[in-house]
């Protein structure tokens, strides 16, 4: 990831205090396996939740598409609470933020698993979601400050590696509770998972803490966390026939209204939630405008195709979730070349032709109907997974290349808010858009409906590449080796 050459660092704050510098030895096998729990655990229930999606629709009496308010909630959740991070880590520590994060993660659960309405099941996901936020962004952060700049991209494809490992068996989790037992038993394996977790945390998390904590920016979170709000509000309304456009533009209008307040608020703060200067670098502001675009096309992609296999072709829940099965796998394949692939191409041209493949890939998907060989369907769902994979590799690391490590508390925070917050709404805008294409609710209409919402998306995601190609051209990537 890093060049041979120190990169110029960005505008640092001079009022800022150091960080302890964590030993340099290595391996730190601990940290990773409690990192890599944490990111288990998270794969594993985002997976089991797109699986189930029609059986807990069908026990709240809901349709499926209305359960996207079960899966939002979560997401923009992570991403409203995830830019408190860096403070609560300065001012308590990261082993009690983590620990405390992987308990109230644990903790809903729970709740998931016995809620009985889908009013209780948003509030049980919101619950997951304020555990939830804390922990990529400190797990990175962690793995930032602890391993060398020369291993981070080794270090992260592991950890994201075992994360994967949760997409593999999450499927097949799903698929098999919901169709043996019970859709409530994909949120009680959280438990135990979580329970290993706190013993992990205790004895391998690191306690990076600043002896004098900066003022928490609270005025800045709530402006940015209202806007989020907001904005996820007027797409859910978007999707009631019920709802006036005008109450639509009112929470447009409003949110917008709030995020250039944040604008405004940022610039005359010393210590915003969210440090806009860090804009500057070019690198940064690529990466995080890049994943808005990239997760805004396919961040739902796999919900439609379990819709599309479940309802729309008649599959059982197992059936879909083998299905879902070898994307992880392609994944994990891919993870293993990003190393290669930087050394040869740069961040900039392996991030514009994987773009366009993955959009590539993605449309491909247009051509899937109800007589399609499971075979031909596990086939482009592995390739697909493949580039899609090394997409999030490359964007994740890319944000940390040309920075300070002064800066990567901040950094993280901020890749970790645009990525949830553009699955949240990725999500929605896959369901609006399925939602507005059906004509009914016979299953041929789903079939249909996911296909021209597949090419819709496959264009948004196409729009990205043409926001890495602003990355410079003599873009160099990690020397071999690292």
């Amino acid at each position: 990831m890093p060049n041979d050459t120190a990169p110029p660092a960005p505008v640092l704050d001079p009022g800022a205090a150091a960080v302890p510098q964590a030993p340099t030895r290595e391996p730190f096998r601990g940290l990773i396996w409690l990192v890599s729990a944490a990111f288990f655990m998270q794969a594993l229930d985002s997976t089991i939740v797109n699986t189930a999606v029609p059986a807990m629709a069908q026990a709240l009496a809901v349709t499926p598409l209305g359960m996207r308010s079960a899966l939002t909630s979560y997401v923009l959740t992570l991403a409203i609470l995830i830019p408190a991070s860096p403070w609560l880590c300065d001012r308590f520590g990261t082993r009690r933020v983590f620990g405390a994060a992987i308990a109230v993660f644990a903790l809903g659960s729970l709740f998931c698993g016995i809620a009985q309405t889908l009013p209780q099941l948003v509030a049980a996901r919101v619950m997951q979601g304020v555990g939830g936020a804390a922990l990529m962004p400190v797990g990175r952060y962690v793995l930032v400050r602890s391993i060398a700049r020369h291993e981070f991209v080794r270090v992260m494809s592991t950890v994201a590696t075992f994360g994967l490992l949760g997409s593999v068996l999450g499927p097949l989790l799903g698929g098999a509770l919901v169709e043996f037992t019970s859709w409530r038993l994909i949120f009680l394996i959280n438990v135990p998972v979580g329970i290993a977790g706190l013993w992990m945390n205790k004895r391998d998390m690191p306690d990076y803490r600043l002896h004098h904590a900066n003022r928490f920016d609270l005025f800045g979170f709530l402006l940015f966390g209202a806007a989020s709000a907001l904005l996820l509000t007027a797409s859910e309304l978007v999707g009631d026939q019920h709802v006036a456009w005008g109450r639509v533009g009112e929470c447009v209008a409003l949110a917008l209204l709030l995020g250039v307040t944040y604008l405004w608020h940022s610039r005359r703060t010393a210590f915003p939630v969210a440090d806009l200067a860090l804009l500057k670098v070019r690198s940064v502001w690529v990466a995080l405008a890049g994943n808005l675009f990239t997760r805004l096309g396919i961040s739902g992609m796999f919900l439609l195709l379990v819709l599309f296999l479940q309802v729309g072709c008649g599959w059982s829940p197992l059936m879909a979730g083998l299905m879902m099965v070898p994307q992880a796998l392609g994944s994990i394949s891919a993870k293993w070349l990003v190393n290669r692939a930087l050394a040869r191409l740069g961040y900039r041209r392996l991030l514009l032709g994987n773009t366009l493949l993955v959009a590539l890939l993605l449309a491909s998907f247009a051509l899937f109907g109800r007589t399609t060989p499971a075979w031909l369907i596990a086939s482009m769902v592995f390739l697909y997974g493949s580039f899609a994979g090394m997409q999030y590799t490359v964007m994740n690391t890319l944000i940390y290349h040309d920075l300070d490590i002064r800066h990567a508390s901040m950094a993280s925070s901020m890749a970790s808010t645009a990525q949830y917050l553009s699955m949240s709404f990725g999500i929605a805008l896959a369901t609006l858009l399925m939602e507005s294409l059906l004509q009914g609710h016979a299953h041929s209409d789903y079939v249909a409906a996911f296909r021209w919402t597949v090419l819709l998306l496959a264009l948004v995601t196409a729009s990205a590449s043409r926001v890495f190609g602003r990355l410079r051209p003599d873009r160099p990537g990690p020397t071999k080796g690292t």
